[in-house]
């Protein structure tokens, strides 16, 4: 197997070679080249074409942010980004992820050997799920296109070689002068669809006298003619597909930039379903995407404006009480800050239940994420703090470096707890743990969403909460998830009523919860 191919930017020469040598531990990966900042980057990309980059949110002349939709316009690949824990770095961090970052991960410090080690290894995961991520799609695609190629060979008639064509007509005008016409057994298959009172209008008395005796001789072979066991199938049309992949999704390289081994009609994901999922089971209705739902592509223009952080939560219009009888709790990693931007931007103000959100991200972060999304939503979106009474028209998103749990207060409202427990399932905050605190709250109808991410956490207490009874469970499809891990844990558990592409969750949630 040939190893990924990676180009490192970094405006510190030192820095470029700590992360060089972090990489080149594992022999998967391999580095082409590196760049001092974001113009030279956008040049290195197309000049090496790498199967990945790590690159510095903070550089000069074009930093990372800037750098990320010129890089994915022109050759669109998996990027992680390196940022700093400064304020103006982290906001950065957080758009360049709406751009279509695949993840980041804090820079190194120096000073300390264990925190090289512990970047090193979140930084060779990230690299690692971010390759499996571009198979995953491209052998998605191939299954696609040969699903289509199938579908359109059995509705195309087969066309006989012009030779035999012309032979056959002769041989049938030789035929028609010594005797005269005998109708044919069965139709061809396109006059099967015609309607049976057109069907014989034509045919003469005795032809049809003539054919009655040849199937009462022949019914098992008239069976077989008239009754296909295989109806013709309405027209089904290849699905478009473009030069290049989704550039949103970061995981867009196409088939023969990858360096690894091909992927095979065996290791195709579509099993089961469209989605290449297994479907829950028969007692629930899944309402599902029969079509994938591609993102819309990056453009290339410079970094917006960070907009300045509201210092209130007066700021939002819309109803805010703490008076409900409906919560929706959402679960995200890996692609999540874009999915949350598609989830919260869909959903209106006076939305009558407060939302709870974890989403798996360091700590200083999660204030960063939820001061970009209040901007863009017409939610009231605030990073959750102790004690907290949870109202309808707000988002709250788990601190970093917390677990989160909603439990009641007084007063029949409900309220916010945060602990500096042990990571579950490797996370702080944990998807499992705030879903877990919901299933002691049965005087509350609830709703619960898992969105992209890898790994499993919040499947096995969503199985729980369905079991008992939660009104609705919502996960997003694999045609938009940047990683499917999370989703497919809750779907394999058989836990989820509706599985949607990220566009349709927000609609079809509103409308549940309404």
């Amino acid at each position: 197997m040939c190893a990924y191919r990676v180009l490192v930017v970094d405006d510190s020469a030192f820095m470029r070679k700590i992360i060089t040598d972090l990489i080149v531990r594992d022999e998967s990966f391999n580095i082409v080249g590196t760049a001092a900042n974001g113009r030279e980057a956008v040049e290195k990309v197309k000049e090496l074409q790498p199967d990945l980059v790590t690159m510095d949110v903070e550089m000069p002349e074009m930093n990372g942010l800037e750098a990320l939709p010129l890089i994915m316009a022109a050759h669109p690949l998996p990027v992680i980004m390196l940022s700093g824990i400064n304020e103006q770095g982290m906001k950065e961090t957080i758009m360049a992820l709406e751009a279509g970052a695949f993840d980041f991960i804090r820079k190194p410090s120096i000073a300390h050997a264990q925190d090289i080690e512990q970047v090193s290894k979140a930084l060779l995961e990230q690299m690692h799920t971010a390759m499996q991520a571009v198979r995953s799609r491209l052998e998605r695609k191939e299954a696609n296109e040969r699903k289509a190629a199938l579908e359109q060979a059995k509705k195309t008639p087969m066309e006989k070689p012009p030779g035999q064509a012309v032979t056959e007509k002769r041989a049938g005008s030789q035929a028609s002068a010594d005797k005269p016409p005998v109708v044919p057994l069965a139709s061809p298959p396109a006059a099967s669809a015609q309607p049976k009172n057109d069907a014989g209008k034509s045919v003469p008395t005795a032809a049809k006298q003539e054919t009655k005796k040849q199937l009462s001789g022949t019914a098992a072979t008239a069976d077989r003619i008239d009754k296909p066991a295989v109806q013709p199938r309405k027209p089904v049309q290849a699905p478009h597909v473009q030069k290049k992949e989704d550039l949103s999704m970061g995981t867009g390289i196409t088939s023969g930039q990858l360096k690894s081994s091909e992927p095979t009609a065996g290791k195709s994901m579509q099993g089961k379903d469209k989605a290449g999922l297994v479907m829950p089971e028969s007692r629930k209705t899944v309402t599902s995407s029969a079509s994938s739902t591609p993102a819309a592509t990056t453009p290339p223009v410079t970094a917006p404006t960070v907009p300045a952080a509201p210092k209130g939560l007066s700021l939002k219009k819309g109803v805010h009480t703490s008076s409900f009888r409906k919560l929706v709790a959402v679960g995200c990693s890996t692609g999540g800050p874009r999915a949350l931007k598609t989830l919260l931007e869909r959903i209106p103000g006076d939305f009558p239940a407060p939302i709870v959100i974890v989403q798996h991200m360091p700590p200083n972060f999660t204030r960063s994420l939820a001061q970009r999304l209040n901007t863009l939503s017409p939610l009231r979106v605030v990073e959750a703090e102790q004690g907290m009474t949870l109202e309808t028209g707000t988002a709250y998103i788990a601190p970093g470096g917390y677990q989160l749990r909603i439990v009641p207060g007084a007063g029949g409202k409900y309220t916010v707890s945060l602990k500096m427990e042990e990571a579950r399932n490797g996370h702080r905050p944990s998807v499992d743990t705030m879903f877990e605190s919901l299933l002691s709250l049965t005087s509350l109808e609830r709703h619960l969403v898992l969105l992209t991410g890898m790994g499993s956490d919040g499947a096995k207490m969503m199985k729980k909460l369905y079991d008992a009874g939660v009104q609705s469970t919502f996960a997003e499809n694999e045609e938009t998830c940047v990683v499917y891990g999370m989703p497919r844990s809750a779907v394999e558990l058989k836990c989820v009523r509706h599985l949607l592409p990220m566009q349709e969750i927000a609609p079809k949630l509103v409308q549940v919860v309404k």
